[in-house]
């Protein structure tokens, strides 16, 4: 029978474990095959213990003294001992013991396996302590053999390993995968100073390992790990304590802590175009379109990659790129989005994060400029990454019903020392009038608090005096002054101001980048067409130089706008969240005012009036931009901006800036059903209570406010918003509830709003339709100049291309001064069949009058053959269709008529009527095919006119010659109400002075403010100027008299004569 296999002491199988655990032996070993040959003997480890008359053994209290001497020793030269670090070592070390753990796991006896589950515990806990301590001090542990970098940290493979992720330093981590749980235990310690050198290094690695990468690069390592690292309250905490997590220094701006920081290059990380010196190197050189090394242009990696050659790729290959860079921004997104909500969330990191975010956004707050200093300011990618992490923190208080926005303070915007928001231009209010009611509010803060702080005195006196309480009522009053002196504000608030600005900064600014690059676009085309024109005509090698160059800048432009199309415009989750937010900033700019609810108050509140006027003007571009790309609106709620833009479009007491109230028509032109597409807008329209009772009133009064807007080019601008307003106007009379709204408005405000929206709606046509008129005659001069070929010829080539350029500048020109005529025409005529009243006023029927005879005369008189064009719809000129409109006026109004005053108002134009013209008009009207009753009623009031003409001729050979004195002094035209203009104390008829005021609000005579309710009547002037008309006619009438007489006295005489 065998010999029984002796069992093993306690003592002996520790041996055993911290041997195979640290490859090391205290005894001599015995070379034979079952010997590790990695085991070392550690002969001066054995003879300190011998010398201490201990047993040679490894045990627990000897492994320390082991694992030192192992680490200290140079064992390069034992047989079988591998090129080995000594952090290598150690983790390997941790290794093995994990090995024998699972092994000690299997143990029956249960106090022999908790032994040696203590044992290997312990040794696992000095490999971690001595990685750390090797880390921190490498100099004490030196490497011998190690190949590995000096300066890479070898704890990142393993990081980058445990995460899922490769090595973004090459061979360098050398395929290392972490044992099991040694990452956790080596960043769980509490103890922050062991480690804080050791992350700040990893953090440095992490961040210089994604410097110039673009978002084709491989980044999302680097991420995870970042995003592993700052899980460890340790590892937060020494991230916010880096002295790169907020770069400091003279010099530092904002491309700076974008390139400096430790976060900076993984915002940097992007599809957008930056600066060359500032590109990122995507990984993708085997598959990029290289351009040719000596051209002057530069493309970087992306648009090499993704969208070289887009006019020639399929539909499918574009698709693909934007769903690669849309997939892999949002898990940008998401990790940087996860890295800041880990750090906001501990009381330890928060400030930091905050302070962080407050100097990113305040050192690049002229990024809102519209130059932007690519050298000092963050690029565009920064700022739309961090536009989307902000709103991914947000997302807590975006809920439906916005239950979380008490908690918005607008104190915020004034008080608050980290944000610098209180220099932004206010919706109303001046910068002197906010620094006034700031001074007030701080005045009556001081006076209240004095007041306090007597309160407290006496009650700290009171209780004092008691034998107890004096303590309790310091505490009190210290706790009331520390609240005093700082207020503190919610996350929530800070982080939704914050975004607020970091969107102005970055997502509305990327889109206001891509509405310039778009222009540039089509600037390039125009410039492109007008050259190969000119190369068609008469070639030179500069034009052909000068095409290719421009076809190779197209080409950029074209890439860059799909770049911005790739990372915004296809991402409408970004879009959406954006939305979600302005929503809740109108919601609670309205809470302001007191809510939705109109009229408005009186006075507009200087809470409201003192926000930035940002806030607002955001939220329109953000909508405009959404309204046009498809499906970015599916699902968002639109009732409470809907409201929004009804209650200020029209409120300049609340909302200052002209053109931001324009905007907000702009969204409202994009809602349209027949231009979004959507039928889900039309219930904004139709079914929307606010709407129904506000929106035409507003925008007629709009159209009205717009024609001063303060700036140099008010001038041209009221076309391009008037524009806006028309095409809405023109969608709403088409909607009964808004129509029948319209003609109550034209009623009650007959003298009103609605008198002056119809004198500038005339005064438009009028200006548009004769500059238009005056350069067809001028583009046809152009015309004959080009087409005479031989002179042509003859030209110098810069003077041809100078003419070129300007006949497509006059084509454009009057392309859309024609476009803006057809639609004042149009609403004329439209607006004239049902509400006429307007149009007959004293005050205005002249001016209408006058502009119906001009445009007739244009169309249907002598000059009209000059007015004829090849392609005339090219031009938006259609003078037939443009006849019919201005013969529909004139008898829309003549129905309206119950005065009969039109005809003689008509006629009495001395610019342009003439009687012939209505019999042309008529002709021209049977030729295309008018309704027969609209034609005999033209010419019908052409008759009366013509009747009017012939009976004012006699009644001004009737008054023969007026005195000066009873004729204004602006037309020249006897006075019917004289008044006297209180200012410059002048005398002028009431109907043209009223007709001046209505787009003038001024004396013509001094430019002092005046008023129609500031004019006073001249009574005895106008008794007088009747007196004077009754005279001349009885004298006219007495003369006919004496003249019949004579007549009859001479024929009885000759009778007689004849009879005799």
């Amino acid at each position: 029978m065998a010999a029984t296999k002796p069992q093993r002491t306690p003592q002996e199988v520790e041996d055993i474990i911290i041997r195979k655990i640290f490859l090391v032996s205290i005894t001599e070993i015995a070379n034979t095959s079952a010997t590790d040959s990695r085991i070392v003997y550690l002969e001066p480890t054995a003879a300190e213990i011998l010398s201490e008359g201990k047993e040679l053994r490894l045990s627990r209290d000897s492994m320390e003294r082991v694992l030192i001497d192992r680490l200290s020793g140079d064992f390069s030269s034992s047989a079988g001992e591998a090129c080995e670090s000594p952090f290598q070592y150690l983790v390997g070390c941790y290794h093995r013991a994990h090995e024998e753990g699972k092994k000690i796991a299997n143990m029956k006896d249960k106090s022999l396996r908790s032994e040696m589950e203590a044992v290997v515990r312990q040794a696992k806990k000095l490999c971690v302590n001595y990685c750390r301590i090797h880390l921190a001090n490498p100099e004490l542990f030196p490497s011998r053999n190690s190949t590995g970098s000096n300066t890479d940290s070898p704890l990142l493979p393993l990081i980058f390993a445990e995460v899922g992720g490769g090595s973004v330093f090459g061979a360098g981590g050398g395929g290392a995968k972490s044992p099991p749980g040694f990452l956790e235990e080596f960043f769980r310690d509490p103890d922050f100073d062991s480690l804080d050198l050791i992350l700040k290094g990893l953090y440095e690695e992490l961040r210089g390992s994604v410097m110039n990468v673009s978002a084709l690069g491989n980044f999302q390592d680097s991420l995870r790990a970042l995003l592993y690292l700052v899980r460890f309250p340790v590892g937060a905490k020494s991230l916010v304590n880096h002295e790169w997590w907020i770069p400091k220094g003279v010099y530092v701006n904002g491309r700076a802590i974008e390139m400096t920081s430790i976060l900076g290059p993984f915002f940097h990380i992007s599809a957008l175009p930056d600066q060359a010196f500032f590109k990122g190197q995507p990984d993708v050189g085997l598959y990029v379109y290289h351009m040719n090394p000596s051209s002057e242009t530069y493309l970087d990696g992306i648009r090499q990659q993704c969208f070289s050659d887009a006019s020639t790729r399929r539909p499918a290959d574009l698709l693909s790129s934007f769903s690669t860079i849309k997939t892999v921004m949002n898990n940008l997104y998401d990790g940087l989005a996860e890295v800041l909500l880990i750090l906001l969330k501990s009381t330890d990191t928060r400030e930091r994060v905050l302070e962080y975010l407050a100097e990113v956004i305040n050192i690049n707050a002229s990024r809102a400029h519209i130059q932007v200093d690519p050298i000092t300011c963050a690029s565009s990618g920064t700022f739309v990454n961090l536009s989307a992490v902000m709103l991914r923190l947000c997302e807590p208080f975006l809920d439906a019903n916005l239950t979380k926005r008490d908690k918005i303070d607008a104190k915020y915007v004034h008080y608050s020392n980290r944000l610098k928001l209180s220099g932004l231009t206010a919706l109303h209010a001046s910068s002197e009038e906010v620094a006034e009611w700031l001074n007030s509010k701080n005045q009556g803060k001081t006076g209240a608090t004095n007041q306090y702080n007597d309160d407290q005195k006496r009650l700290q006196q009171s209780q004092e005096a008691s034998s107890s309480g004096s303590s309790n009522a310091g505490e009190l009053s210290n706790e009331n002054s520390a609240r005093a002196e700082k207020a503190k504000y919610s996350f929530i608030c800070e982080c939704f101001f914050m975004t607020a600005r970091v969107l102005n900064l970055g997502l509305l600014k990327a889109f206001s980048d891509f509405k310039h690059l778009v222009q540039d676009i089509s600037r390039c085309e125009d410039a492109l067409s007008t050259l190969k024109a000119m190369q068609e005509r008469a070639p030179t090698p500069q034009a052909e130089l000068e095409i290719n160059r421009l076809e190779k800048e197209m080409e950029l432009y074209s890439q860059e706008k799909l770049c911005y199309e790739a990372q915004i415009l296809r991402d409408n989750t970004l879009i959406q969240n954006a939305l979600s937010l302005y929503r809740l900033m109108i919601v609670w700019l309205v809470g302001l005012v007191g809510g939705f609810q109109m009229p408005l108050p009186s006075t507009c509140p200087m809470e409201f009036a003192t926000m930035p006027e940002h806030f607002v003007e955001d939220a329109m571009e953000l909508l405009i931009f959404a309204s046009r790309i498809p499906k970015a609106l599916d699902g968002v709620v639109l009732d409470e901006f809907m409201n929004f833009i009804i209650m200020f479009m029209a409120s300049p007491e609340f909302i200052k800036n002209p053109y931001l109230r324009a905007k907000m028509v702009e969204v409202l032109n994009c809602w349209m059903p027949r231009r979004s597409g959507s039928s889900a807008t039309a219930t904004l329209f139709e079914g929307h209570q606010l709407s129904l009772e506000y929106l035409v009133r507003n925008l007629l009064k709009l159209y009205v406010d717009i024609e001063f807007t303060g700036s140099h080019t008010q001038f041209y601008d009221k076309f391009n918003i008037r524009h806006n307003i028309a095409e809405l106007l023109e969608y709403l009379w088409q909607v009964p509830s808004h129509r029948n709204a319209w003609r109550q408005i034209a009623k009650e405000e007959e003298k009103g709003v609605y008198l002056n929206f119809l004198n500038f709606l005339v005064n438009d046509s009028i200006y548009l339709l004769d500059e238009s008129l005056k350069k067809i005659l001028e583009l046809k001069e152009l015309e004959a100049e080009m087409s005479n070929t031989v002179e042509w010829e003859q030209r110098p080539v810069q003077e041809r291309q100078e003419r070129t350029r300007l006949f497509h500048s006059q084509e454009n020109i009057i392309r859309i001064d024609m476009k803006l005529a057809n639609e004042d025409v149009s609403m004329l005529a439209f607006t004239s069949e049902q509400i006429t009243a307007p149009f007959l006023l004293p005050e205005m029927v002249e001016r209408v009058a006058s502009m119906l005879n001009y445009f007739l005369l244009q169309l249907v008189g002598p000059q009209r053959k000059s007015l004829s064009l090849k392609d005339p719809e090219k031009y938006e000129f259609r003078p037939k269709h443009l006849l019919k409109q201005i013969v529909h006026i004139y008898v829309h109004l003549a129905r309206g008529d119950t005065n009969s005053i039109f005809p003689s108002v008509i006629s009495k134009d001395g610019r342009s009527y003439n009687d012939q013209l209505f019999s042309a008009a008529a002709d021209v009207l049977h030729r295309i095919g008018e309704d027969g009753r609209i034609i005999q009623e033209f010419i019908q009031l052409g008759a009366k006119a013509k009747v009017a003409a012939s009976e004012a001729m006699d009644a001004e050979a009737t008054l023969g010659e007026i005195p000066d004195e009873f004729l204004d002094p602006i037309q020249y035209t006897l006075m019917k109400d004289p008044v006297i203009l209180p200012s410059s104390r002048t005398t002028v008829d009431r109907p043209v002075i009223q007709r001046h005021l209505l787009s003038d609000s001024t004396d013509p005579f001094n430019r002092s403010h005046l008023t129609v309710d500031m004019l006073i009547p001249n009574d005895e002037l106008k008794a007088r100027i009747e007196e004077f008309v009754r005279c001349q006619q009885m004298k006219k009438h007495g003369e006919g008299l004496s003249l019949q007489s004579n007549k009859a006295t001479i024929q009885t005489t000759n009778g007689e004569m004849l009879i005799d």
